[in-house]
């Protein structure tokens, strides 16, 4: 590491050399470390065309040493442009590198195969796919729902459903990339004058393929990001680290190969359950991992037994296990609606909160009183106040002159309510976040030296904690999602 004194005069020295915009863009990667060219312009708040010219007088004197990571620059160029083809993605990477490498075009397009072969990048969907109508028997349940509520449910099912599922591309096509030595050959690049950058040329390539009912050409596969599988990524996360959580290390691992041996079957994001493993198809995959190669076959069935117990994240028959994704996901929302609850009420009525949760039915305000040993009219105010906040539900039982409080957790509906809180918070952090880039830039504009520094710095302070929350705020998001 360099100290800070270090950076400075590495910074002084490059500035009595090149001046004050090449001493910023190299303080920038000194401070940051390895950037790509759009983090550079964001954090130096120079122009791309000065940044560049920073960058080769830089190289020139061999202060630089650029590099490429493909697989994570294939990421970002889809996610950056949306979808391309096979063709732009390759026409963009010889004009970052300036040339045209055979070399470094192999590697890209062995990268793009891997990535493909992942499911993390996949074919678009079809641009207009062709809708069968509704056969007789399909059609016969919705007429006896009247002509109305018919019409509503035709238009849902073939408008919303039908398309997306009508446009997605078979499973064989849709993660099938050919390498080719031949593509990204160089094209007439006369009608790309025009355009003030190649980004805006790939976009609009992409668009004119996919817009105004225009068919594109049938040799030209427009690629896009998966987003299905990332998803499906962070789900296994989360189940992962719900298990380790509720039981411990060892059980996390063995449930992780369990979904490593399952993954291949695994078609969507919503799936109730893996297919049925044996005992010895787990054992061979927990054991290919650093952690599970000192487990027994004997020890991996005990794990086995306590994923099954309550509650229960296997599921057992005929000594099979299959993973209950449903329940491990449902799992994770409670945990996580039980720490609102705490956060949000204390500590008493998180035992309140965990008291209904568990018991799934209605109980009175004594008969919780006396479960968890506190008084009756402390109780009854804490669960008005989660009442009130739409945390519990209430129903009046009157006997006689006697009116009784019974109290439940609907968590199907508490669980909307939260994501919907989840959602508006995230909407704050994202306004207040763009606030304090704004503020930045004012600063950064009068100069961040003298007295400005210090609130310079704190505006840095903030934003960061802001956006830390933010993260935190989207993993929880992600509990909740399409459940």
């Amino acid at each position: 590491m360099v100290s800070q004194y270090g950076i400075k005069y590495a910074v002084h020295i490059i500035t009595n050399h090149f001046g004050p915009l090449v001493a910023k863009v190299c303080d920038c990667l000194l401070k940051k470390g390895p950037l790509p060219l759009r983090e550079i312009v964001r954090y130096t708040e120079l122009s791309e065309t000065l940044v560049r010219n920073c960058l080769l007088v830089l190289i020139q004197h061999n202060c630089l040493q650029p590099f490429l990571l493909e697989e994570e620059d294939l990421i970002e160029t889809l996610l950056q442009h949306g979808r391309l083809s096979s063709e732009q993605i390759f026409d963009g990477f010889r004009d970052s590198t300036e040339g045209n490498s055979s070399g470094g075009m192999e590697a890209l397009q062995e990268n793009m195969h891997k990535l493909v072969m992942a499911r993390y990048v996949e074919r678009c969907p079809i641009s207009e796919p062709f809708l069968a109508l509704p056969s007789e028997e399909e059609a016969a349940p919705v007429r006896r729902r009247g002509a109305k509520s018919a019409k509503a449910f035709l238009e849902l099912e073939t408008l919303e459903q039908r398309v997306l599922v009508a446009a997605v591309p078979p499973e064989g096509m849709r993660f099938s990339f050919e390498l080719n030595p031949e593509i990204g050959a160089d094209r007439d690049k006369v009608e790309n004058n025009s355009f003030s950058n190649i980004g805006d040329k790939r976009k609009l390539d992409a668009l004119e393929s996919d817009i105004d009912g225009g068919v594109p050409d049938k040799q030209v596969a427009l690629w896009r990001v998966n987003f299905e599988e990332f998803i499906r990524r962070l789900r296994h996360k989360i189940c992962i680290e719900t298990v380790r959580t509720r039981l411990d290390d060892e059980a996390a691992t063995v449930f992780t190969a369990m979904l490593d041996a399952s993954r291949s079957e695994e078609k969507k994001i919503k799936t109730a359950s893996s297919v049925p493993l044996s005992e010895n198809s787990i054992y061979a995959e927990v054991i290919k991992s650093e952690k599970g190669r000192n487990m027994t076959l004997d020890y991996v069935i005990s794990v086995l037994v306590g994923l099954s117990s309550s509650p229960p994240f296997v599921r057992v028959v005929d000594n099979s296990y299959s993973i209950d994704f449903k329940h491990t996901i449902e799992v994770a929302q409670t945990d996580e609606v039980e720490s609102i609850v705490y956060k949000k009420y204390g500590k008493d009525a998180y035992r309140m909160f965990r008291l209904l949760s568990k018991a799934g039915r209605l109980l009175e305000t004594d008969k919780i009183s006396d479960s968890i040993f506190l008084e009756k009219k402390e109780t009854a105010n804490i669960l008005s106040k989660m009442w009130q906040g739409d945390y519990l539900q209430m129903e009046k039982l009157i006997a006689g002159p006697t009116q009784f409080l019974l109290w439940k957790v609907n968590m199907i509906n508490l669980r909307e309510r939260v994501l919907d809180d989840m959602f508006h918070a995230a909407l704050n952090l994202s306004l207040r976040v763009a606030y304090e880039l704004e503020q930045q830039k004012e600063i950064l504009h009068l100069g961040v030296d003298g007295p400005m520094k210090e609130k310079y710095e704190k505006l840095k302070k903030v934003r960061f904690l802001l956006e830390s929350s933010r993260m935190k705020l989207d993993d929880a998001i992600m509990i909740f999602h399409d459940f």
